[in-house]
């Protein structure tokens, strides 16, 4: 096979892995910061709660997860699912599994923050939400961005995982590449794909990092 023609399929197969990648980011981002914040609560339900969803998405494998929420529903339910619940399936699964990650880098780096900075805004009128919004969280991303940085990175290679719900992304691709070609030579190509990936990232947050700097934490 030519070159071109194998590059040609393991950049379609990399299209499904950065559309996992992108939203896995657009929903763990946020949703971290609800999960840290429930972790954090005061009360003592919402925050057990919080701590068992963490245990678990971090306590069991992720290939694991995705499987269970794909079939989860036929064999729990009885619920036939379409052909799309695959890609829907694997979404949900990055996200809550990421999520989870987030949310206790985040709560590390709320917890650092001095209660004098929040005493300080109280006195010159902020509310609680303008305390937070303005003050901490500026704060908060400077000081958590290179571990969410690096959760980023190993998200990356893992959407190769979503090779178990059978969805066609690059490592699925290079494999089925080099079976027929019988050659290592297609995960030599992937893995360049991927680091080049993880090269780009890692100049992105290195940008924002800097810019970030504004922020003395």
């Amino acid at each position: 096979m030519e070159l071109n023609t194998m590059l040609g399929m393991l950049f379609e197969g990399f299209g499904f892995s950065a559309s996992i990648f992108l939203i896995t980011l657009i929903g763990a981002l946020p949703l971290g910061i609800v999960v840290a914040l429930a972790r954090m609560s005061k009360i003592k339900v919402i925050s057990g709660i919080a701590q068992l969803y963490i245990s678990i998405m971090r306590g069991t494998p992720l290939m694991l997860q995705l499987m269970a929420i794909m079939f989860g529903p036929y064999y729990i339910f009885g619920i036939s699912t379409g052909s799309d619940w695959k890609l829907i399936a694997c979404g949900i699964g990055f996200v809550l599994n990421y999520s989870a990650y987030f949310g206790e880098i985040y709560r590390s780096g709320i917890q650092s923050i001095s209660t004098g900075q929040y005493e300080a805004a109280k006195v010159l009128g902020y509310t609680r939400s303008q305390t937070f919004m303005q003050i901490i969280l500026p704060q908060v991303v400077k000081r958590v961005l290179p571990a969410v940085g690096n959760e980023i990175i190993t998200l990356v290679k893992d959407t190769s995982l979503a090779f178990v719900l059978g969805i066609g992304e690059m490592f699925s691709t290079a494999k089925a590449l080099a079976a027929k070609e019988v050659s290592m030579f297609p995960y030599v190509l992937a893995a360049l794909i991927y680091w080049g990936f993880c090269l780009l990232i890692t100049a992105i947050l290195n940008l924002i990092e800097k810019r970030m700097d504004y922020y003395h934490a």
